[in-house]
């Protein structure tokens, strides 16, 4: 047997409320306006405009986020990022993170190759990729991003679930109740939550997260903290 003093119980897991259908608190506007970001109805609504970021307000590690999200323009553009951080590099408009992808079904149609072909389906949704410096390893390789195995998201105006398992580097996303892409070996492990705004009103809802038990994270592995 162990002794008494090698022994842990580990506290019970549970869905913390990242909305609170409110307002923002818990979220601190990065490179936005205070008319990017609103809440009505218990939605959380982005205008798209300016092109930017907002964050939560601490770091996560290894967790389950869980997020509900609606496109409400043909072809609109947005994402979530993991892993990220929490200020934007000078001459850009977005973090360095891993990016989850929220692309609305028509952006394929809408941005056509320069032959006049549609782009592929997978680029649409669910596609993963570490922007602006992350690394990872993709699943399911289209360059160094990581396209998603099947279409399974609903296009404007619908409300579509998302499911990312993050531990360890690995990445795993679930879209609308099926595992459909993942990444792993990712150069950061340990940083903020953004929410992304990219041009086109989109609309989120439950957004919710379960914190899992901590990993071996080097600081070089771990976003800089920022003190506000």
């Amino acid at each position: 047997m162990f002794p008494a003093s090698a022994a842990t119980v580990d506290a019970p897991y549970t869905w913390v409320d990242l909305f609170n259908g409110k307002n923002l608190d818990g979220w601190v506007d990065v490179n936005t306006s205070e008319e990017t970001w609103t809440v009505k109805d218990g939605l959380l609504i982005c205008s798209g405009l300016p092109i930017g970021v907002m964050r939560s307000e601490k770091q996560y590690e290894n967790f389950i986020l869980h997020v509900e999200w609606r496109h409400m323009e043909y072809g609109g553009n947005s994402g979530i990022f993991a892993w990220s951080e929490g200020t934007v590099p000078e001459g850009r408009r977005l973090p360095k993170g891993m990016e989850i992808q929220m692309l609305e079904l028509e952006w394929v149609n809408i941005n056509k190759k320069k032959n006049g072909d549609p782009q592929p389906i997978a680029y649409v949704h669910g596609e993963l990729f570490g922007a602006n410096g992350l690394t990872t390893i993709p699943d399911t390789p289209r360059g160094e991003r990581s396209k998603s195995r099947e279409n399974r998201c609903l296009g404007k105006g619908q409300w579509n679930t998302y499911v990312v398992v993050c531990v360890d580097g690995v990445v795993k996303l679930s879209v609308n109740g099926k595992f459909v892409n993942g990444v792993r070996n990712a150069s950061v492990k340990k940083g903020y939550l953004n929410l992304e705004s990219e041009g086109a009103e989109i609309h989120f809802r439950k957004i919710q997260i379960m914190e899992l038990p901590p990993g071996i994270t080097t600081p070089e592995q771990t976003a800089p903290v920022v003190n506000k």
